[in-house]
């Protein structure tokens, strides 16, 4: 195990709930370095990227003052092991999401337990590997475990719906589904430049999120769709969902929102499901190395050239007055695939 060189490090965190054109809002701070528990690694914090859990904790959680430090998403270089830690050593490339119940990755060192925890692809900059993690692994959950799609099965056929194909969730079910399955991809997209990278990213079909969805689908899955995978919008869409899938069909969600009529789906035995990358380290499940797993094959994959990166625009150095202008591009709906911010 090697100590960190210092005492203290830059971070930038979140004292109250602020809105974000408020420059309290998140704040430089000077924090001690963190000690690795028994099965962390503490991490040089190399880049990190923005996703909207950073802005949903940051107006929805008061820390009373305390300085909360933000982030879940990261690519950084190990400098120091836990006792128990097996699957690293100091010097090794990572990427993760981490846990969002423990401190986040926006200071120049983090903590973070081994198994949520995969090798860096070597083909990918630590800015590019950055944009990865939460996403591919909320995506990968969501396809070969929420809805039960089988990795490598190109013989399957059918269609899936993913909504905001864009975004960075939607970004990487279209490229993992085009690469690992025979399903077409169906994405919503609203704007050129969204409809080209959507397409871009493994997207066969493009219909308009603004636009009823039924007869868009009809012209372009006339049989209908097999699964949804929802990243925005299913409250209000939910009923579109119900006429659109077929008997027996999938619905996994991932966005927030209040009670919703499920009664629509009963008719054709449409299954609902949850996707929250989180949930194994929030119960700490025993299989929570499973999300080692997924990493490290993302990674293959990308080394492959089978996956890419979803990094589109990058800040500049990570400090506060970067990650309120990403926070602000994630809330206002415009940003296409993943931001990011290099170094301190």
């Amino acid at each position: 195990m090697r100590e960190a060189p210092f005492e203290t490090m830059p971070a930038v965190a979140c004292r109250r709930s602020l809105p974000v054109d408020d420059p309290e809002s998140l704040v430089d701070v000077e924090l001690p370095v963190p000690a690795p528990g028994p099965r962390d690694l503490l991490v040089r914090v190399e880049a990190v990227a923005v996703n909207p859990v950073d802005y949903k904790v940051r107006r929805n959680s008061d820390p009373g003052g305390e300085p909360k430090v933000l982030g879940w998403d990261a690519a950084g270089t190990v400098v120091a092991v836990g006792g128990e830690a097996e699957r690293f050593a100091v010097g090794d490339e990572v990427f993760y999401a981490g846990a969002i119940d423990r401190p986040g990755a926006n200071a120049r060192f983090h903590t973070v337990d081994e198994s949520l925890v995969g090798r860096k692809p070597a083909t990918l900059s630590f800015t590019e590997a950055a944009a990865l993690p939460l996403t591919s692994l909320t995506a990968w959950e969501g396809l070969f475990e929420r809805l039960g799609l089988r990795e490598g099965d190109r013989e399957s056929s059918g269609t899936l719906l993913v909504t905001a194909a864009a975004g960075g969730v939607g970004a990487m079910v279209a490229q993992l589904a085009r690469a690992l399955t025979g399903l077409t991809v169906v994405g919503t997209a609203s704007r050129p430049e969204t409809e080209e990278f959507a397409r871009r990213m493994g997207v066969t079909h493009v219909v308009d999120h603004h636009r009823p969805l039924p007869a868009q689908l009809a012209d372009v899955a006339p049989g209908g769709v097999d699964h949804v995978f929802s990243t925005a919008g299913t409250d209000r869409n939910l009923a579109a969902y119900a006429d659109v899938l077929k008997p027996f069909g999938r619905i996994v969600a991932i966005d927030d929102f209040g009670p919703v009529d499920i009664g629509v789906l009963k008719s054709k035995s449409i299954s609902f499901h949850w996707e929250l990358m989180f949930t194994r380290s929030l119960y700490r499940t025993p299989d929570r190395a499973v999300q080692h797993r997924i990493l490290s094959r993302v990674a293959e994959l990308v080394d492959e050239g089978v996956l890419t990166t979803t990094a589109t625009r990058d800040l500049g150095t990570i400090n506060a007055a970067h990650l309120r202008e990403a926070h602000r591009i994630m809330e206002s709906g415009s940003a296409i695939g993943k931001i990011t911010m290099t170094g301190f």
